[in-house]
């Protein structure tokens, strides 16, 4: 679990709990089609977890993280 996640806003938070859109927003994310690299770590996968209705995940390899910095 040592690399990185490459979370994707799709949905918006509009109607949605406001504990959700605290969780978007704790992600680095501000509306739909926003990005984000996140440490991949046991609670960013919690976060993702609780609004995976709202986002895309893909995982990113150690050396693609690192070429991108």
């Amino acid at each position: 679990m040592a690399g990185k996640l490459k979370v994707t806003q799709t949905k918006s938070t509009i109607s949605h709990i406001a504990r959700n859109r605290a969780t978007v927003r704790a992600l680095g994310l501000h509306g739909i089609g926003t990005t984000s690299t996140v440490a991949d770590n046991p609670a960013t996968r919690g976060m993702v977890r609780q609004v995976r209705f709202l986002v895309t995940v893909e995982e990113i390899a150690e050396s693609e993280a690192q070429e991108k910095a």
